[in-house]
């Protein structure tokens, strides 16, 4: 009795260390993340790929764009007017642009100071190798009713300036900045449409941040639409939310479904409360699993946490094991009790640990961090069902005797089949069946498969992309040079290339330094060309221009310095293109980017850099979708090491002829699970993969109990039917999860389950046939 009490003691010790150890982990802002890229293998990178990425991902991320439509102009302006006070009013956001900022006189001396380094390739080209040709196209131009400038005439004469605001505003896509205003419109849709560009004053994926976000964007939306308008947004942080709010309603609804389906289960079939202290060790379980990611991660995340909800069918078992020898009508010693199971709770957590451990040296973070919350649940589980053992013990449970009688049934059943049948031909026909679906199985690794974005949030975005052609895409090029004119020379070679795409529709379009700055020697051969010039204008000074004001133009072209890549992202117009210099890249060279809009497949990029001195493509979701399929082997490999390890610790406890057949009786479950996922045409996913070893760690669980067979046969029988019940009230709900990832682990689980708990009881013996009334005496 005092051994007991001391157990309870410390039971209710290490509750309060939990409870104050969680606490503490709390004290400030949660400890949750949502960032699906924190779950994901991050590449053998260098220092500049990883500037590179984190520059194009915080765009990504942080960027939030907002379109106010109205029929009538003056109210589009206004109402955006009005929301853009009220962003600005917000600490929430670090900028929010929607008006072109400065005078007109600012760009027009901008341009002047620009025009050799933002001169069309394609005219200074043309300027340099047939001078009156370009002079008489710009005559013509002179009186076209289309030709239209920001510069007066009398000041660009030649008009370069002119083409670089032309082709800036290209390349802007098909917003311009309104006369009146300077906000940035465009019309379509029989609406005129203001863009609010804003930035988030913190990444998207912090809790806090997106939550205040989506509700501030929802207020804006009712106070546009009861001003008769359309408010479009799209950006990372919406995403965010949505991700958020769905796994807390995930957490909410399948790990609470799961919750309270075992909670009716323990009063229906013990028919007494205190079977509810089975629920204890499920509670310590789920807050160790927690505190042990948040103190080896610094954080979890809210996929593990939607997961880990599932550990209640498995950290349940230990107590279920105890609670079900009640049906043998022994002597309720929980000493004695705790001597016969305890070597197979053991045994059963031991193998579960190596199982679950080995996963923890994948290099995919997500698997680590659900296998650390397993494996630190599940121990806690088991000294907690140790602890409890004496509670569990109390002679108030009465189990439902129905329940043992079915039990019964199914194990004369068995017997009966067996006896007709030679199992050998069984294990042959479980086999092949096997091999039959296996056949038949796919596999997808494909990203996507982790994210379930809102229908609806897709939709708005790609409303929002036709009508500013603003689509970013997570692939760009990073360009690296020994020099800042090779790099411009670099870019250039790569803009042919991705102009083509263009023209075939495999992409909307792109950004690279070299659209705003051409390389000095292209600056230099442009100053040549305007040497020879006087010898060709004879087409403009036909049309009466004075030469002394072509000479003067001239001139002041000649006297511009040549402009470097921070000279010309100086200025107010060359904001997009800003973020593409990534300046020195620290071996000497430097490096920029080149992002792309609207890519309709990524295989159109295939090759597209091949022979590019300096030009890599970074696919992130391509990198990751081939470190899918390469985990998927390794994670494999991991397992099959696991049940080595896990049948040469049960040999030497059980024998290696038994320990071979508790092992490979899982993996026949397994086997067969996929055969089903097969002949549904399902594809097995990284994470229904993960599932299966899950399945495989409680099939050796069962195994185990099976083979114990403390209370006999149909005792042994109803306490993994018990586990596996609650197991698949845990993780069948997650075949219902609204992301794809899970809801494959969810299926892959219980059809696991399902013949696991099929075929667990060939791990019998005979002599787990005699009650436990016999073994104790």
């Amino acid at each position: 009795m005092a051994t007991e009490k001391r157990a309870l003691r410390l039971l209710a010790a290490g509750f309060a260390a939990l409870v104050l150890l969680t606490l503490w982990q709390w004290r400030g802002a949660a400890p949750l993340s949502s960032d699906l890229l924190a779950l994901l293998p991050g590449a053998a990178q260098d220092t500049l790929r990883q500037r590179a990425e984190a520059r194009v991902q915080e765009a990504l991320n942080r960027e939030l764009l907002i379109l106010i439509g109205h029929p009538v102009r003056e109210r589009a302006y206004a109402l955006a007017e009005r929301q853009a006070h009220a962003l600005l009013a917000s600490a929430r956001f670090e900028t929010l642009h929607w008006r072109v900022e400065g005078d007109r006189q600012a760009l027009i001396d901008e341009l002047l100071r620009g025009r050799l380094a933002l001169a069309d390739p394609a005219l200074r080209e043309l300027l340099a190798s047939d001078p009156q040709r370009y002079l008489e196209q710009r005559a013509q131009a002179l009186f076209s009713p289309l030709h239209g400038s920001p510069l007066p005439t009398e000041r660009d004469w030649l008009g370069l300036a002119g083409q670089a605001a032309a082709r800036l505003q290209q390349l802007a896509g098909p917003l311009a900045p309104d006369p009146q205003s300077g906000a940035l419109m465009v019309e379509a849709d029989g609406r005129h449409w203001v863009l609010l560009r804003l930035r988030t004053a913190a990444d998207a994926f912090a809790l806090d941040q997106a939550a205040a976000i989506t509700g501030q964007l929802h207020e804006l939306r009712e106070a546009v639409h009861a001003g008769g308008g359309e408010l479009l947004a799209a950006g990372g942080v919406l995403h965010a939310a949505e991700a958020q709010q769905r796994a807390a309603r995930e957490i909410a609804w399948l790990g609470g479904g799961a919750a309270c389906a075992v909670l009716a289960l323990l009063l229906l079939v013990f028919r007494s409360r205190r079977a509810l202290l089975a629920l204890l060790p499920v509670l310590a379980g789920l807050a160790s699993g927690t505190a042990a990611c948040v103190a080896l991660f610094g954080q979890i995340h809210l996929l593990t946490l939607v997961l880990g909800g599932s550990l209640i069918g498995v950290a349940i078992d230990y107590p279920l094991h105890l609670l079900s020898k009640r049906w043998s009508h022994a002597p309720w010693r929980s000493a004695e009790l705790l001597r016969l199971t305890r070597p197979g709770l053991t045994l059963s957590l031991v193998s579960s640990l190596i199982g679950y451990l080995a996963l923890a040296f994948s290099p995919f973070p997500a698997l680590t961090q659900i296998a650390l919350f397993s494996a630190a649940g599940l121990l806690a589980a088991y000294a907690s069902t140790l602890a409890l053992a004496p509670l569990l013990a109390s002679e108030r449970l009465q189990p439902w005797p129905p329940l043992l009688a079915l039990a019964s049934r199914l194990e004369c059943l068995r017997e009966g089949l067996l006896a007709r049948s030679h199992p050998a031909l069984l294990v042959v026909l479980l086999v092949g069946l096997a091999a039959s679906g296996l056949s038949r199985l796919s596999l997808d690794n494909d990203l996507r498969q982790w994210v379930a974005p809102s229908p609806a949030l897709l939709e708005e975005a790609r409303r929002l992309a036709a009508l500013t052609g603003h689509q970013p895409t997570s692939q760009f090029f990073l360009v690296e040079a020994p020099d800042e004119s090779t790099l411009l020379a670099r870019q250039q070679a790569l803009a042919e290339r991705l102009d083509r795409l263009v023209q075939r529709g495999a992409l909307d379009g792109y950004l690279a330094l070299s659209q705003r700055v051409a390389g000095a020697e292209q600056q230099q051969r442009l100053r040549e060309a305007l040497e020879r010039l006087p010898a060709h204008w004879q087409a403009l000074r036909a049309l009466g221009v004075p030469q002394a004001q072509l000479l003067a133009e001239r001139q002041a072209l000649l006297q511009l310095p040549l402009q470097n890549i921070d000279a010309a992202l100086a200025g107010a117009s060359a904001t997009a293109w800003r973020p593409l210099w990534l300046g020195p890249d620290g071996r000497g060279g430097v490096a920029g980017l080149i992002t792309l809009r609207g890519l309709a497949d990524a295989r159109a990029l295939a090759g597209l850099a091949d022979g590019l001195t300096g030009v890599r493509l970074i696919d992130r979701v391509a990198e990751l979708n081939a470190s899918f399929a390469q985990t998927q082997r390794q994670a494999g490999a991991l397992k099959l090491i696991a049940c080595v390890l896990i049948a040469g610790l049960l040999g030497l406890v059980l024998g290696l002829r038994q320990s071979l057949r508790i092992v490979a009786l899982p993996l026949l479950a397994c086997a067969l699970a996929l055969a089903v996922l097969g002949w549904l045409g399902q594809p097995l996913t990284l994470l229904g993969l993960f599932g299966l070893l899950l399945v495989s760690a409680l099939g050796v669980d069962y195994a185990i109990l099976m083979h114990e067979g403390v209370g006999g046969a149909a005792v042994s029988l109803l306490g993994i039917l018990l586990s596996g019940l609650t197991a698949w009230l845990s993780f069948g709900l997650l075949a219902f999860s609204a992301t794809p990832a899970v809801a494959d682990f969810g299926l892959t689980v219980s059809l696991g389950l399902a013949f696991s708990f099929l075929l667990a009881p060939w791990a019998g013996r005979a002599s787990a046939r005699q009650p436990l009334a016999e073994a104790v005496a």
